[in-house]
This record gives C-alpha cells, structure tokens and sequence, in this order.
C-alpha cells in the first residue's frame, strides 16, 4: 500500500500513530507531497479527487482518504480493535470527531496566515476559529476525560493528535490553561513510542 502524506499534517499522524500501534508500518510505502489548496498535486488528484492527504492506495480496491475513513480500514485489517462496540462507540466516535474538528479550526488558522494574502486575512474569522479550538478542549476537559483512560482506543489517538498539533503550529496560544487533567493525561500520552516516532 502507498500512502500520499506529509510529515507535518496532524490528519497524517493520526494515520501513521495508528500504523505504528498495530504494528502495520512495514506494510506501507509513504509518499511524501507538499499542496495546498492553491496547489494541489496531478498525481494525488487521479486517487482523490479532493487532493487532500492522507490518502490510502490500496492493494486492491480504489484509494480511500480522509484520515477517519484510513484509521478504521487500518484498524479492520489488523484486528487491533482500536473501535469500541456497543454503546460506548458513539462517544467514542464522537470524541473522534471533537479532536477532528479542533484540527480543523487549527489548520485553517494556519492557512489563513500561510496562504491568503495579508491583505486579505481577517482576524476576526481566525479568532472564531480559536474559539472553536478553545471549547471543544474545554468539553474534553469537563466531559470525556473518563474517555481517555483505559485500553488504547481512536478517541485517545485523535485527542493526542490534536494536542500535539496545537503545540508544533500554535504554541504561543496555552491550550493548557484551566485544563489540568487533559494536561495531565497529554504529558503521559504524548510519551508513547507512536507519539514519539511521528512527532513533526
């Protein structure tokens, strides 16, 4: 299999930390590519049409992308059950997302300031993002940190992630602030051999 990444993308390292703790890393080719929005790669576009990474070529069957979409089929194919079943899955899925979307809003204040001309960027609109960064940390803070704990599973990956990537494009702005038990269960997280092996 070949995947289109680049080492700095959080999206990216929640595939390749799922790669490293199910013990699938051997099995993948990595193709590193640099785009954007304003410029997105030929070669990635005939695999998927949004040319955007990760995305999965596969042995068989087209290319899958989005980092959720790769995290799941990895985690079928190695049978490491990082998924809950049952009635905790949804939390779990929804945790998923939580971290997801605090990215979202992160990368998107990065391009703001990468991408768009200056004078054109809009303050208000990066600081709207913040906001969103700022209370999804504050749910994960007051309402899924029983979430966190127990056998390594997507939420804490996608959590981890999240975090990581707020310290490596925003550290000027303290997420840890008044969140001391998800700063608590970071410190811990973020000492895991995956985490470390893909930090950017």
């Amino acid at each position: 299999m070949k995947l289109y990444q680049s080492p700095a993308s959080p999206f990216v390292r929640k595939v390749m930390v799922v790669l490293h703790e199910t013990g699938q890393l051997d099995d993948v080719e990595l193709v590193p590519l640099s785009i954007t929005a304003l410029e997105p790669s030929d070669a990635l576009v005939a695999k998927n049409p949004l040319s955007k990474i990760p995305a999965l070529e596969r042995d068989t069957g087209p290319t899958i992308y989005d980092s959720r979409v790769i995290c799941a089929f990895l985690d079928d194919r190695a049978g490491a059950k990082l998924y809950r079943q049952g009635p905790g899955k949804w939390d779990q899925l929804t945790l998923e997302a939580t971290a997801d979307g605090i990215l979202d809003a992160a990368v998107l204040m990065v391009y703001e300031g990468r991408v768009r001309p200056e004078d054109k960027q809009f303050a208000p609109w990066v600081e709207a993002q913040r906001a969103k960064v700022d209370r999804a940390l504050s749910a994960i803070e007051s309402r899924w940190m029983p979430h966190l704990t127990g056998p390594l599973d997507i939420g804490q990956i996608a959590v981890g992630c999240a975090l990581g990537y707020l310290d490596f494009r925003h550290g000027d702005r303290d997420w840890r602030t008044g969140r001391p038990e998800l700063t608590a269960w970071y410190e811990t997280f973020a000492k895991r051999d995956s985490m470390q092996a893909t930090a950017p």
